[in-house]
């Protein structure tokens, strides 16, 4: 790994520095050559810094603010009246170079408009997508976009996004080729509306893309492809459904095992293949949503998440950061036009 610098805005989330800072530093403990820029609110960062080796320290520097992005802000407003929050001093950090990747788990609305105007999305994307993965019964990453940053989406968007999640799972997990299909009311070649079906027909022309057809929401979960994509406003939806299922079903197992004393037994001895699945189930363990498009990276992390959760985003941004992922979308993007010229 070569040395690479994250900003973070540490003051995002429902915990803000109570989470963030604490998986920091393990991240920084992980990732030898990881630099981190927090921004924030140092009276609230220093405490938590206590105690650390001197060289995790010399690793570190902290951006003091004491405004934050709210919840409630509209994008609009936090564009135009959070010029020095937290958020927007991470951003402005990796707009100025001095950072690869920047990580928030704030205000997704504000992230999203903030990212636009201050990182610019690459050449010929209309719009970014933000995306993340969901589980998958043979345990390999099946990613999901656009999960809310493009409630409407015509065809030409839906097609970009099926390049760019093609070039990010080939990108992060090595995979070849991957498989990507348009999410649908059925696998019919005549099903959806017209932008899905003109997107179809896009993706049938392009040879950058391993376009396999139409998938339905009860296939999302099957591994059968790698890459689902849909308009925002059905993506979001869709992940926060999948959620609250796998939710539901880590606290109906729990109880279950729980009740009775020979269930309480056998729980015992397959103790660690109980945990294994219900960390499987559980939406923290896929924790991180990239923001696509943009020439630079941009990660969203739950705001619920704990410190855990939060490494996992921290170690995407560190993953895509390596990989150089927003210089492999535009060279995908380039070939792609180049054969539309020729």
């Amino acid at each position: 790994m070569t040395s690479l610098t994250l900003a973070l805005d540490i003051m995002g989330g429902d915990c803000g520095p109570r989470i963030t800072v604490p998986a920091t530093l393990q991240a920084l403990r992980l990732h030898s050559l990881l630099n981190v820029i927090l921004a924030g609110d140092e009276a609230l960062i220093a405490p938590l810094l206590k105690n650390q080796p001197q060289s995790i320290l010399n690793r570190i520097s902290v951006r003091h603010t004491t405004e934050t992005v709210a919840m409630s802000d509209q994008p609009v407003f936090a564009l135009r009246h959070r010029k020095q929050s937290s958020m927007r001093l991470a951003l402005e950090a990796v707009r100025d170079g001095e950072a690869e990747a920047c990580l928030s788990a704030g205000n997704t609305g504000a992230l999203m408009a903030m990212s636009k105007v201050l990182l610019k999305t690459l050449p010929g994307v209309h719009r970014p997508a933000l995306v993340s993965c969901l589980p998958a019964v043979n345990n390999t990453p099946v990613y999901l976009l656009d999960l809310g940053a493009n409630v409407v989406c015509d065809a030409q968007g839906l097609f970009q996004f099926a390049v760019m999640g093609s070039v990010l799972s080939e990108t992060v997990d090595h995979t070849p080729s991957p498989k990507v299909a348009l999410l649908n009311v059925g696998i019919e070649e005549l099903k959806g509306n017209e932008q899905v079906q003109a997107a179809a027909q896009l993706l049938q022309k392009t040879p950058h893309v391993n376009y396999v057809g139409f998938i339905e929401g009860n296939d999302l979960y099957s591994g059968e492809v790698d890459v689902i994509v849909c308009d925002g406003f059905v993506g979001n939806i869709t992940l926060k459904t999948s959620e609250g299922i796998a939710r539901l079903l880590v606290q109906q197992l729990k109880k279950g095992l729980t009740q009775g004393f020979f269930v309480r037994l056998l729980a015992k001895f397959i103790a660690p293949r109980i945990r294994s699945v219900l960390n499987q189930m559980n939406p923290d363990h896929y924790n991180g949503a990239t923001l696509l498009g943009l020439r630079a990276i941009v990660i969203k992390s739950h705001g619920s998440a704990d410190e855990a959760a939060y490494l996992r985003s921290i170690n995407l941004a560190v993953t895509e950061a390596q990989r150089r992922l927003p210089q492999m979308i535009e060279q995908r993007l380039e070939s792609i036009l180049l054969d539309t010229k020729s």
